[in-house]
């Protein structure tokens, strides 16, 4: 088996594959998965390689975290490192982002993990003011000097809070949703975050599937996934559904992407290395329902940088397809 390529993730100094696994998918949101199916994926991605395990205190009401926990406690000594995220748990107004509730929302993720400092603990997409509050970035700094977290950083929904976010020195890390669906952040954000020594998560990489080629116009998806229930934002942001794009749009662009798949590539594995090329991107972190997905994700890592024709593809289908409709959203 190839070993993934290995990069610092910005001001943390931890090292880790540049495929990690996205854990939203083992809590809550995307259909059922059970607990042996969870666990197996998670055992699947790290037997692949992958070191990097990113979850979120609301991911299940913790279901995630505590199944990340688990995989912890079973792997010690392999270098695994689980990052998550907070804040999600109260309406979203920044007097909820309190120093007290900073703390307790750690406390809880640091029990579910089973570790007594977070490696890295992120804002979890918080609304605009948090940007601007002192308490709430001296907090965390608080925290990090405590031994709580190991670094923070944040989750972010549009590039102009990136921008922002990384004026904070104690930012170590930004995620952010980065796809051949989402090419905003290649202008500004990356090259920012590469200057500030902020490591880059890329979210969503695969557009909630559209860029799997899976999926049709016949395509039904359970009552319990946001594929479903999220399509216009009825629930939290719509770019976190399909990247924001249009289910219809999403598939004629993935079906024009598909012609320039290269032999021996997929789709799927086209959309993960596009990313991971990225100049700026850290690591990609796909989710994975099953353990056949966690392996294939990873087995991107150690593939080749992508032929330009490909690249040059992606950035015409972006132009001519999907622009129009994310560009100046996020």
């Amino acid at each position: 088996m190839a070993k993934l390529e290995v990069r610092t993730l910005g001001k943390t100094g931890l090292q880790v594959g540049v495929v990690g696994l996205g854990c939203w998918q083992l809590g809550a949101d995307w259909g059922d998965v059970s607990e042996a199916d969870a666990m197996a994926t998670l055992h699947a991605a790290a037997d692949a390689g992958v070191t990097l395990f990113d979850t979120a205190d609301v991911y299940g009401d913790g279901r995630s975290e505590r199944f990340v926990g688990r995989l912890l406690a079973e792997r010690p000594g392999e270098g695994l490192v689980a990052a998550t995220k907070c804040g999600r748990r109260v309406p979203q107004e920044v007097a909820n982002y309190s120093p007290r509730a900073l703390r307790e929302w750690a406390e809880r993720s640091r029990e579910n993990l089973g570790l007594a400092t977070i490696p890295l603990t992120q804002l979890h997409c918080p609304p605009d003011g948090v940007y601007e509050s002192d308490e709430i970035f001296g907090t965390l700094d608080d925290m990090v000097s405590e031994g709580i977290l190991g670094a923070y950083g944040v989750s972010i929904e549009t590039v102009a809070q990136g921008l922002r976010a990384i004026k904070r020195p104690g930012v170590a890390t930004l995620q952010v949703i980065f796809n051949a669906f989402r090419l905003k952040p290649l202008e500004r954000l990356l090259p920012a975050c590469a200057e500030a020594n902020v490591g880059v998560l890329a979210r969503v990489p695969l557009a909630s599937g559209l860029l799997s080629g899976k999926y049709d116009e016949a395509t039904q998806f359970p009552s319990n996934d946001h594929r479903n229930y999220n399509r216009h934002g009825e629930a939290f942001d719509v770019g976190e559904t399909f990247s924001g794009v249009p289910y219809e749009v999403g598939l004629r662009a993935a079906r024009r992407l598909q012609k320039a798949v290269p032999a021996g590539w997929t789709l799927a594995e086209v959309a993960l290395r596009w990313c991971i090329d990225a100049p700026g991107v850290t690591a990609v972190i796909p989710g994975a329902r099953n353990a056949s997905q966690a392996r294939a994700n990873a087995a991107v890592g150690s593939r080749p940088a992508l032929p330009e024709a490909v690249a040059a593809e992606i950035r015409a289908t972006y132009a001519d397809e999907v622009a129009r409709y994310v560009e100046d959203r996020w």
